[in-house]
Protein backbone atom coordinates (compact mmCIF):
# COMPACT_ATOMS: atom_id res chain seq x y z
CA UNK A 1 0.00 0.00 0.00
CA UNK A 2 2.87 2.39 0.60
CA UNK A 3 3.88 2.13 -3.06
CA UNK A 4 0.28 2.62 -4.15
CA UNK A 5 -0.03 5.64 -1.87
CA UNK A 6 3.10 7.14 -3.37
CA UNK A 7 1.49 6.70 -6.79
CA UNK A 8 -1.71 8.42 -5.62
CA UNK A 9 0.22 11.39 -4.24
CA UNK A 10 2.55 11.62 -7.22
CA UNK A 11 -0.35 11.65 -9.67
CA UNK A 12 -2.16 14.34 -7.68
CA UNK A 13 0.94 16.54 -7.62
CA UNK A 14 1.56 16.09 -11.35
CA UNK A 15 -2.09 16.79 -12.17
CA UNK A 16 -2.16 19.90 -9.97
CA UNK A 17 0.93 21.22 -11.74
CA UNK A 18 -0.82 20.77 -15.08
CA UNK A 19 -3.98 22.49 -13.82
CA UNK A 20 -1.96 25.45 -12.56
CA UNK A 21 -0.05 25.71 -15.85
CA UNK A 22 -3.28 25.71 -17.85
CA UNK A 23 -4.82 28.31 -15.54
CA UNK A 24 -1.90 30.65 -16.15
CA UNK A 25 -2.51 30.31 -19.89
CA UNK A 26 -6.21 31.18 -19.57
CA UNK A 27 -9.38 29.17 -19.08
CA UNK A 28 -11.53 27.80 -21.89
CA UNK A 29 -15.03 26.67 -20.89
CA UNK A 30 -15.78 23.41 -22.65
CA UNK A 31 -19.43 22.93 -21.66
CA UNK A 32 -22.11 23.34 -19.03
CA UNK A 33 -23.40 20.29 -17.17
CA UNK A 34 -26.38 20.37 -14.82
CA UNK A 35 -27.00 24.10 -15.29
CA UNK A 36 -25.45 27.15 -16.96
CA UNK A 37 -23.35 27.77 -13.83
CA UNK A 38 -22.15 24.17 -13.57
CA UNK A 39 -19.24 24.33 -15.98
CA UNK A 40 -16.44 22.10 -17.16
CA UNK A 41 -13.25 23.55 -18.61
CA UNK A 42 -10.89 22.11 -21.16
CA UNK A 43 -8.38 21.86 -18.31
CA UNK A 44 -10.75 19.61 -16.32
CA UNK A 45 -10.83 17.20 -19.23
CA UNK A 46 -7.10 17.38 -19.93
CA UNK A 47 -6.18 16.79 -16.29
CA UNK A 48 -8.53 13.82 -16.04
CA UNK A 49 -7.07 12.31 -19.23
CA UNK A 50 -3.56 12.68 -17.82
CA UNK A 51 -4.46 10.93 -14.55
CA UNK A 52 -6.44 8.15 -16.20
CA UNK A 53 -3.70 7.45 -18.73
CA UNK A 54 -1.14 7.20 -15.94
CA UNK A 55 -3.36 4.87 -13.89
CA UNK A 56 -4.19 2.52 -16.74
CA UNK A 57 -0.53 2.29 -17.70
CA UNK A 58 0.55 1.43 -14.16
CA UNK A 59 -2.55 -0.46 -12.90
CA UNK A 60 -4.49 -1.86 -15.89
CA UNK A 61 -6.73 -4.08 -13.72
CA UNK A 62 -8.01 -1.31 -11.47
CA UNK A 63 -11.30 0.51 -11.92
CA UNK A 64 -11.56 4.26 -12.50
CA UNK A 65 -14.36 6.71 -11.71
CA UNK A 66 -13.79 10.29 -12.85
CA UNK A 67 -15.94 13.39 -12.66
CA UNK A 68 -15.57 14.14 -16.35
CA UNK A 69 -17.04 10.88 -17.51
CA UNK A 70 -14.33 8.26 -17.12
CA UNK A 71 -15.81 4.95 -15.97
CA UNK A 72 -13.66 1.84 -16.11
CA UNK A 73 -14.78 -1.40 -14.50
CA UNK A 74 -11.73 -3.09 -13.07
CA UNK A 75 -11.10 -6.64 -11.90
CA UNK A 76 -8.75 -5.99 -8.96
CA UNK A 77 -11.39 -4.78 -6.49
CA UNK A 78 -9.73 -1.36 -6.34
CA UNK A 79 -11.11 1.82 -7.88
CA UNK A 80 -9.51 5.20 -8.42
CA UNK A 81 -11.91 8.09 -7.77
CA UNK A 82 -10.81 11.31 -9.47
CA UNK A 83 -11.88 14.93 -9.37
CA UNK A 84 -9.51 16.62 -11.82
CA UNK A 85 -10.35 20.15 -10.64
CA UNK A 86 -12.56 20.45 -7.58
CA UNK A 87 -13.67 24.05 -7.38
CA UNK A 88 -13.97 24.74 -11.10
CA UNK A 89 -15.75 28.07 -10.59
CA UNK A 90 -12.89 29.19 -8.33
CA UNK A 91 -10.56 28.04 -11.10
CA UNK A 92 -12.49 30.09 -13.67
CA UNK A 93 -12.25 33.24 -11.55
CA UNK A 94 -8.62 32.60 -10.52
CA UNK A 95 -9.54 32.24 -6.86
CA UNK A 96 -6.68 30.22 -5.31
CA UNK A 97 -8.87 27.48 -3.86
CA UNK A 98 -9.15 24.66 -6.38
CA UNK A 99 -7.69 21.19 -6.08
CA UNK A 100 -6.96 17.87 -7.69
CA UNK A 101 -8.49 15.08 -5.61
CA UNK A 102 -7.51 11.42 -6.10
CA UNK A 103 -8.55 8.51 -3.91
CA UNK A 104 -8.00 4.77 -4.09
CA UNK A 105 -10.90 2.80 -2.62
CA UNK A 106 -11.71 -0.85 -2.08
CA UNK A 107 -15.11 -2.26 -3.02
CA UNK A 108 -17.93 -0.86 -5.11
CA UNK A 109 -17.45 2.79 -6.16
CA UNK A 110 -20.17 3.91 -3.74
CA UNK A 111 -19.18 6.18 -0.83
CA UNK A 112 -21.67 4.47 1.46
CA UNK A 113 -20.02 1.06 1.04
CA UNK A 114 -16.45 1.52 -0.15
CA UNK A 115 -13.38 1.50 2.10
CA UNK A 116 -10.97 4.33 1.41
CA UNK A 117 -7.35 3.20 1.31
CA UNK A 118 -5.38 6.20 0.12
CA UNK A 119 -6.14 9.78 -0.80
CA UNK A 120 -4.46 12.98 -1.87
CA UNK A 121 -5.79 16.49 -2.35
CA UNK A 122 -3.42 19.06 -3.84
CA UNK A 123 -4.30 22.74 -4.04
CA UNK A 124 -3.34 23.65 -7.59
CA UNK A 125 -2.82 27.33 -6.78
CA UNK A 126 -0.70 27.00 -3.64
CA UNK A 127 0.79 23.51 -4.03
CA UNK A 128 -0.33 22.46 -0.54
CA UNK A 129 -0.50 18.67 -0.38
CA UNK A 130 -2.97 16.93 1.91
CA UNK A 131 -2.71 13.14 2.03
CA UNK A 132 -3.77 10.10 4.02
CA UNK A 133 -3.02 6.39 3.99
CA UNK A 134 -5.41 4.22 5.97
CA UNK A 135 -3.91 3.31 9.32
CA UNK A 136 -0.98 5.70 8.89
CA UNK A 137 -2.49 9.10 9.64
CA UNK A 138 -2.92 12.28 7.63
CA UNK A 139 -0.30 14.79 6.56
CA UNK A 140 -0.02 18.29 5.19
CA UNK A 141 3.16 18.79 3.16
CA UNK A 142 4.67 15.85 5.03
CA UNK A 143 3.73 17.03 8.53
CA UNK A 144 1.21 15.09 10.61
CA UNK A 145 -2.09 16.89 11.09
CA UNK A 146 -5.03 16.42 13.44
CA UNK A 147 -8.53 17.80 13.58
CA UNK A 148 -9.10 20.58 16.10
CA UNK A 149 -10.33 19.50 19.51
CA UNK A 150 -14.10 19.45 19.89
CA UNK A 151 -15.55 22.80 20.96
CA UNK A 152 -18.98 24.09 21.82
CA UNK A 153 -20.91 24.77 18.60
CA UNK A 154 -21.19 28.42 19.62
CA UNK A 155 -17.44 28.85 18.97
CA UNK A 156 -17.16 26.48 15.99
CA UNK A 157 -16.13 27.76 12.55
CA UNK A 158 -18.17 25.68 10.10
CA UNK A 159 -17.68 25.22 6.38
CA UNK A 160 -20.39 24.37 3.89
CA UNK A 161 -21.14 24.39 0.17
CA UNK A 162 -24.07 25.10 -2.13
CA UNK A 163 -25.36 23.26 -5.18
CA UNK A 164 -25.50 24.61 -8.72
CA UNK A 165 -29.28 24.53 -9.00
CA UNK A 166 -30.84 27.84 -7.88
CA UNK A 167 -33.74 26.17 -6.05
CA UNK A 168 -31.33 23.94 -4.14
CA UNK A 169 -29.17 26.93 -3.19
CA UNK A 170 -32.24 28.72 -1.84
CA UNK A 171 -33.09 25.74 0.35
CA UNK A 172 -29.48 25.45 1.51
CA UNK A 173 -29.58 29.15 2.35
CA UNK A 174 -32.61 28.56 4.56
CA UNK A 175 -30.74 25.82 6.43
CA UNK A 176 -27.78 28.14 6.81
CA UNK A 177 -30.02 30.84 8.24
CA UNK A 178 -31.11 28.43 10.94
CA UNK A 179 -27.54 27.39 11.71
CA UNK A 180 -25.58 30.60 11.62
CA UNK A 181 -26.86 31.92 14.92
CA UNK A 182 -25.76 28.70 16.65
CA UNK A 183 -22.09 28.77 15.60
CA UNK A 184 -19.14 31.17 15.58
CA UNK A 185 -19.38 31.76 11.82
CA UNK A 186 -19.63 29.98 8.48
CA UNK A 187 -17.25 29.77 5.54
CA UNK A 188 -18.09 28.73 1.98
CA UNK A 189 -14.84 27.97 0.17
CA UNK A 190 -16.10 26.49 -3.08
CA UNK A 191 -14.12 23.22 -3.00
CA UNK A 192 -15.49 20.32 -0.95
CA UNK A 193 -12.16 18.49 -1.14
CA UNK A 194 -10.28 21.44 0.34
CA UNK A 195 -12.97 22.12 2.94
CA UNK A 196 -12.68 18.55 4.20
CA UNK A 197 -8.90 18.86 4.34
CA UNK A 198 -9.26 22.14 6.23
CA UNK A 199 -11.22 20.24 8.88
CA UNK A 200 -8.40 17.70 9.04
CA UNK A 201 -5.86 20.51 9.44
CA UNK A 202 -7.86 22.36 12.11
CA UNK A 203 -8.56 25.35 9.86
CA UNK A 204 -12.27 24.61 10.14
CA UNK A 205 -13.97 22.99 13.10
CA UNK A 206 -16.53 21.28 10.89
CA UNK A 207 -17.92 20.98 7.39
CA UNK A 208 -21.31 19.84 6.13
CA UNK A 209 -22.99 19.65 2.74
CA UNK A 210 -25.76 17.82 0.95
CA UNK A 211 -25.56 16.51 -2.59
CA UNK A 212 -21.86 15.82 -2.98
CA UNK A 213 -20.67 13.46 -5.69
CA UNK A 214 -18.34 10.54 -4.93
CA UNK A 215 -15.31 12.31 -6.40
CA UNK A 216 -15.99 15.44 -4.30
CA UNK A 217 -15.43 13.66 -1.01
CA UNK A 218 -13.52 10.42 -1.64
CA UNK A 219 -10.03 11.64 -0.75
CA UNK A 220 -11.03 14.37 1.68
CA UNK A 221 -13.17 12.07 3.81
CA UNK A 222 -10.26 9.68 4.32
CA UNK A 223 -7.98 12.59 5.21
CA UNK A 224 -10.44 13.70 7.91
CA UNK A 225 -10.79 10.21 9.34
CA UNK A 226 -7.04 9.64 9.45
CA UNK A 227 -6.66 13.01 11.19
CA UNK A 228 -8.92 11.77 13.99
CA UNK A 229 -12.21 13.21 12.78
CA UNK A 230 -15.62 11.70 12.17
CA UNK A 231 -17.26 11.65 8.74
CA UNK A 232 -20.89 10.65 8.82
CA UNK A 233 -24.12 10.80 6.89
CA UNK A 234 -27.62 11.71 7.96
CA UNK A 235 -28.59 10.43 11.41
CA UNK A 236 -25.44 8.38 11.73
CA UNK A 237 -25.65 6.63 8.37
CA UNK A 238 -22.46 6.20 6.34
CA UNK A 239 -21.50 9.32 4.43
CA UNK A 240 -22.54 8.91 0.83
CA UNK A 241 -23.82 11.18 -1.90
CA UNK A 242 -26.53 12.52 0.38
CA UNK A 243 -25.69 14.45 3.54
CA UNK A 244 -22.12 14.62 4.86
CA UNK A 245 -20.85 16.04 8.14
CA UNK A 246 -17.18 16.09 9.18
CA UNK A 247 -15.81 17.25 12.52
CA UNK A 248 -14.24 16.04 15.74
CA UNK A 249 -16.58 13.26 16.93
CA UNK A 250 -18.17 15.13 19.85
CA UNK A 251 -18.71 18.27 17.78
CA UNK A 252 -20.22 16.19 14.98
CA UNK A 253 -22.79 14.91 17.49
CA UNK A 254 -23.66 18.45 18.61
CA UNK A 255 -23.93 19.85 15.09
CA UNK A 256 -26.05 16.92 13.94
CA UNK A 257 -28.50 17.76 16.73
CA UNK A 258 -28.75 21.32 15.37
CA UNK A 259 -28.97 20.37 11.69
CA UNK A 260 -31.55 17.60 12.02
CA UNK A 261 -34.50 19.88 12.94
CA UNK A 262 -33.47 22.12 10.03
CA UNK A 263 -33.85 19.12 7.69
CA UNK A 264 -30.43 19.84 6.22
CA UNK A 265 -30.57 16.65 4.18
CA UNK A 266 -33.66 17.72 2.23
CA UNK A 267 -31.99 19.84 -0.38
Amino acid sequence: MRELHDLVVGLAVEAADLARTRRAAGVDIAASKTSIVDIVTEADREVERLVVDRILAARPNDGVLGEEGTSVAGTSGLTWVIDPIDGTVNYLYDIPAYAVSIALVEGDPDPATWRGLSGAVVNGATGERFEALRGHGARLDGREMRVADAVDPAVALVGTGFGYDAARRSRQGAVLQGLIGEVRDVRRGGSAALDLCFVAAGRLNAYYETGLNPWDMAAGALVVEEAGGAVRGWRGEPAGTGFLLAAAPALADDLAAILEPLRANEV
